[in-house]
Formats: C-alpha cells, structure tokens, sequence
C-alpha cells in the first residue's frame, strides 16, 4: 500500500485506498480536553488500520455542548456553546490530519455565517494544511422549524490527491440532484455523513445512499452517529450502521452492499475502494445509468446544478 505521500508526489491513485467511516457514538464529554483525547484516538487507530480518508458522521461535534451541563439540555443554548468551540475544533482536525498524513472529514459542526445565519458545516481537512467545506443543502423539519439552521446555497467536489469526492449530508442524499451533481463533476465517491433519531431515518438514508450508487455508477459511504445521549435535545437518539454502497453491477454484490458494521456499535468501519472500478461500472456495466441520465427528462427543460470544484492536491 503506498504512503499517502507517495500518492501525493504521484497525483494519481494507483492502488486501492481504504476508507474508513465512523460508527461514532455521542459521548457526554466532560470538558474540551476529554473530547479532544477522544477524536485523536480515533483518529490514531484509523490511520494505524491504514485508513486513509476517515469520515466523521453529521452533528458529532454536538457532543462538545456536554461541556457545559448549564446549557447542553437547552436546544439553542447548546447549538451557540458549540457554535463558539468550532474554531478550536477545526484545529484539531486539522492538526491530526498533518500529523497521521490523512484526509480527514470532520463531524459537521454547526457554523455562523456573517449574515447570522447557521449552516450544516462539513470541513474537510487535507495531510498538507488545505481545508474546505460542503454545506448542508435540505434541511429537515426538525433543522428548519425547531433548531433555526438554514441550508447552504452551494454543492462542492474535492479533487484530491486520493481521488475526487463528493460530500452529501445526510437528508441531501435522499436528493438526486445534488448527487448528480457532484458526480457529474467528477466524484468518484460520495461522502453521507448521518445523524437519525430513528430506524426509519436511518434507512431513509440508506436508501438514498444506495440509490445515489446506483444511478451515477460510483462508491457511495454513510457514516451515521449511534447511542443514546439524553442529556441532549439535539442528538439524544443515535441509530445506524456505517457501510460502502456500490451498484448492483458486474464484481459488485448482488444487494450493492459492498461493507456494513453492526447497527448501533461504536466503531469504526474500513472499506478498500479500487476507484478504477467506478470507470468500468461506467462504461461495461450491464446497465448504463450515469450516462442514460438525461433521457428521463425527455420534453422537459432541465438544467444542470451549478458546481464548484475545490482543488486540494
């Protein structure tokens, strides 16, 4: 396997890369320290299992409002206690994927824009000092009507020196579009970090993660939160199960489930993903859904979702 700073001489990936995706559990930390210790050990046995992408859920960063137990059962007060640390979280990260030579997507950490405005925040944090950021795009009822977040207003592509990737926050990938878009300007991969309080939140999830698999032909990772943690009115119920979704197609498994964990345990989940393979689902596969997309729109003007791609290599 070559060290990631041969594949960033490289700029090309000539192996398989593992990934690995946080089955994370909310814990009640008892002051920044505790969870700083805790991501870092995370973190160091991911990159010790040869992990070299590590993908943190949505809303795991809501286990810092623990901290201050004043404020963690208050669902606003929690959200700007958070909001305050996320500076010095981004440090965290950032110096962790300098130090393991790793890409690292943070757990999405809720961030104030200069209109005061809250967005969904997911933070990529690059080996060689570079960041960059998805925003949640849908907000569901709860982010909308109870927590007052609001959605972000543009879709994003990471090139990297391991590949190119999309990050689709949980109730985005029950999107098409916002897939299709990220594929369409070179993911080969689909990052969903989740959050759901249910069993059926987290299959709707799944389904959409297994549906964007299937109609843009690429990898597709679901890292969700799990555990109970009900000191918090934000993340107080956590169910899930981290997996690897590809098309039912050709070396594929017959349900598109590459790699699951077990529902509910905390732990990470590793997956080696051959990006070459996206390439021959594309052009052999059986069926040929990534390039046929656009025949379903027959009679319709329809246009595309404008797309920044973000340079890291």
């Amino acid at each position: 396997d070559p060290t990631f700073d041969a594949i960033l001489d490289a700029r090309i990936v000539s192996a398989p890369i593992k990934i690995a995706a946080a089955q994370y559990p909310i814990d009640a930390v008892s002051d920044f320290s505790a969870w700083k210790n805790k991501v870092c050990s995370w973190v160091s046995d991911a990159a010790a299992n040869g992990a070299r992408l590590l993908l943190f859920p949505e809303y795991a960063s809501m286990e810092l409002a623990a901290i201050d137990p004043a404020t963690a059962s208050d669902l606003h007060q929690s959200l700007r206690f958070v909001i305050e640390l996320g500076e010095a979280a981004s440090a965290v990260h950032k110096r962790l994927a300098e130090e393991y030579n790793v890409i690292i997507v943070g757990g999405t950490m809720p961030t104030r824009l200069p209109d005061d405005r809250v967005v969904n925040r997911a933070s990529i944090y690059m080996p060689d000092g570079q960041s960059s950021f998805q925003d949640k795009i849908v907000m569901t009822r709860f982010e909308r009507e109870q927590w007052d977040i609001s959605g972000g207003d543009r879709i994003r592509a990471f090139q990297t020196p391991l590949g190119t990737f999309g990050i689709s926050i949980c109730y985005d990938i029950e999107f098409p579009a916002i897939g299709r878009a990220q594929a369409e300007a070179g993911a080969q991969v689909i990052l969903a970090p989740s959050c759901t309080d249910s069993m059926q939140g987290y299959w709707r999830v799944r389904i959409g993660a297994q549906a964007r698999a299937l109609e843009n032909q690429c990898f597709v990772v679901q890292a969700p939160t799990v555990g109970m943690a009900p000191w918090s009115p934000a993340v107080d119920e956590n169910y899930g199960a981290a997996a690897l979704f590809v098309p039912p197609d050709g070396d594929s498994p017959d349900d598109g489930v590459h790699a699951i964990g077990k529902e509910g345990a905390g732990c990470w989940v590793l997956f080696d993903v051959d990006l070459a393979r996206v390439d021959r689902w594309r052009e052999n596969g059986a069926v040929k859904n990534f390039m046929h997309w656009s025949e379903q729109f027959v009679g319709h003007n329809v246009g595309k979702l404008p797309v920044e791609v973000i340079n890291l290599c």
